[in-house]
């Protein structure tokens, strides 16, 4: 660590989420929408255009994690450099430029183009984002801190990332005086702007607390083999494996969830798009503020395990309660449920948000007692690979499904027809609503058995951190009781 991590450098970090999160956000909940609303392709085909442009991630992700985590690479030059391209090719994306072609090969070729270049930008700012951190301090608690930090920033990013899309109708009546199919592509411009200018804030923070690594004489080349070949070494750690699992299905589940906002609040909760979206969205912002700091709370008091377990549980089971109850349910006529599946959601995502990442920190330490090295990036890549692909699949089933229970809005004149057209089938109106509620909860069940196995408790951390200083030091040193995480 090169210089004293006060309170504004790490706010100035934690402005950095402002540009993943808008863009993460925006994309994962509207997307789906736009591709099938706006462009004119059918769900079974929009969503494999997003589940393919984060495919090409499996290429991009770990080369670009090797790249960074190099001797001599600097963290900041790279997420600097994609800062403007990101912006740029992001506005690009949410154009109808394509809404016109009468081919569906044509426009899923020319989507799944774009939004594989906004994944290339944005592995380039994410990686080295959040692989900088390890770097900056090994304080099991301080990482945490950080981490909730960033997350309570992350609330308000969340909230701006869709509750200006849900904008569209206004602003198109603001610019044509008609539904306009370009509205979405000036509240990208918006969003773009602001994730650049925070972006370059971040960077700005960094210097006198980061110093890059020292170039190593004789280091290999990148090479697609030997990255996979690194990512095989992590792969071999149970711990590793077990983590990507908890990754994996609770990102399967969020962006189920999310991509299925505007379909839940019109045709399950049964309420009007523009009311509807206010209320879910000031209703997910207000409890991911609120579980944050609880959160961090639980984790400093026991460890982040524990923490992930008990407030998952609470989604898991929300999601339960309300497919029993039903979305539709009022309460002295309101539609309650428009605040209580938001909160929900809110709860999952301020939980695995704040604790995600400085849990995968800890691999950095594991890694570096089994091997001699660190791989902060590779590290940070791998689990980031794996998100993109859990949220990439959630958003491919919630495509999926929307076909196989009958729904194809591909027939409507693309960019003419409004969001909020109701679907009257029933069968269609319970398929949507299992994909808010059933099939998430079975994702998060999956998830809390992982975390049940996941073996990078605090007491184990805290044996192995004292195990690899004097493995550092070139003390004598013993694995004794770290069985379970070697």
């Amino acid at each position: 660590m090169a210089g004293v991590l006060t309170k504004k450098k790490k706010m100035g970090y934690a402005f950095g989420i402002f540009t993943e999160s808008l863009i993460y956000n925006m994309f994962y909940t509207y997307y789906l929408t736009f591709l099938n609303e706006i462009v004119g392709i059918a769900p079974k085909y929009s969503s494999l255009v997003i589940f393919i442009s984060i495919a090409w991630d499996a290429v991009t992700d770990p080369i670009i994690g090797n790249y960074t985590d190099r001797g001599g690479v600097d963290k900041r030059r790279v997420m600097k450099m994609s800062l403007i391209p990101l912006g740029l090719v992001f506005i690009v994306a949410w154009t109808s430029i394509g809404a016109g072609f009468s081919s569906q090969l044509a426009k899923i070729l020319l989507y799944t183009v774009i939004s594989m270049l906004i994944w290339v930008f944005y592995t380039m700012y994410t990686i080295p984002y959040y692989a900088i951190v390890p770097e900056l301090t090994e304080d099991y608690d301080e990482r945490t801190n950080i981490r909730s930090t960033a997350s309570l920033v992350n609330a308000i990013a969340v909230g701006l990332g869709n509750v200006l899309p849900a904008l569209v109708p206004t602003v198109a009546i603001i610019l044509t005086e008609k539904y306009s199919s370009n509205s979405y592509a000036v509240i990208a411009a918006v969003i773009s702007i602001t994730a650049v200018v925070l972006g370059f804030i971040c960077v700005k923070s960094l210097n006198g607390i980061y110093n890059p690594k020292p170039t190593v004489q004789g280091e290999k080349k990148i090479s697609v083999k030997e990255t996979f070949k690194a990512f095989g070494s992590i792969l071999n750690m149970r711990a590793a494996r077990i983590f990507l699992i908890f990754v994996f299905f609770f990102l399967t589940a969020s962006s189920m969830i999310q991509s299925n906002l505007t379909y839940m609040v019109v045709d399950c909760i049964g309420m009007d798009y523009d009311t509807g979206i206010v209320y879910v969205i000031i209703s997910m912002v207000l409890s991911m503020g609120i579980i944050v700091p609880i959160v961090e709370k639980v984790a400093v008091k026991t460890d982040r395990r524990l923490a992930c377990i008990i407030f998952l549980s609470l989604t898991f089971a929300g999601e339960i309660i309300c497919k029993l109850v039903g979305l539709d349910v009022t309460i002295g006529g309101f539609k309650i449920m428009a605040v209580i599946c938001a909160a929900l959601l809110g709860i999952g995502a301020g939980t695995f948000w704040t604790l995600f990442y400085s849990m995968s920190y800890d691999l950095v330490e594991l890694d570096e007692f089994k091997t001699g090295e660190r791989h902060e990036s590779i590290i940070t890549a791998l689990p980031q690979l794996i998100q993109k692909f859990g949220s990439a699949f959630g958003i491919l089933m919630a495509g999926q499904f929307l076909s196989l229970y009958g729904y194809d809005s591909s027939k409507d004149v693309a960019g003419k027809e409004s969001l909020i057209t109701k679907v009257t089938d029933p069968a269609i109106i319970d398929g949507m609503e299992n994909i808010s509620t059933v099939f998430p909860a079975v994702a998060i069940g999956v998830c809390l058995i992982a975390l049940i196995f996941y073996p990078m408790t605090r007491k184990n951390v805290n044996l192995l951190m004292s195990q690899l200083v004097k493995k550092r030091n070139g003390e004598e040193y013993s694995s004794k009781g770290l069985e379970k995480l070697l």
